[in-house]
């Protein structure tokens, strides 16, 4: 049962990176990405009234995302 708790949690944080990231480039392409991320550089997001950079939350997403899914510290059973 915890196993399948930890995979959901990176699930979420893999489906969230992928909606923020999609949300700032419009695409998922790794190439238009790398290309455009420095125009991204210093956008931000709003989250229940606090100011976040983009660039700074899709990386905690996709750590939370990788983490969860292979079951590492904090989130192992």
């Amino acid at each position: 049962m915890k196993a399948m708790i930890v995979n959901r949690i990176g699930d979420v944080g893999i489906a969230l990176a992928m909606f923020v990231t999609y949300d700032t480039f419009k695409t998922l392409d790794f190439e238009s990405i790398f290309a455009m991320s420095y125009m991204a550089g210093g956008q931000t997001l709003t989250i229940i009234n606090y100011q976040v950079d983009r660039l700074t939350l899709i990386g905690i997403l996709l750590l939370v995302g990788a983490a969860g899914k292979s079951a590492q510290m904090g989130l192992h059973t």
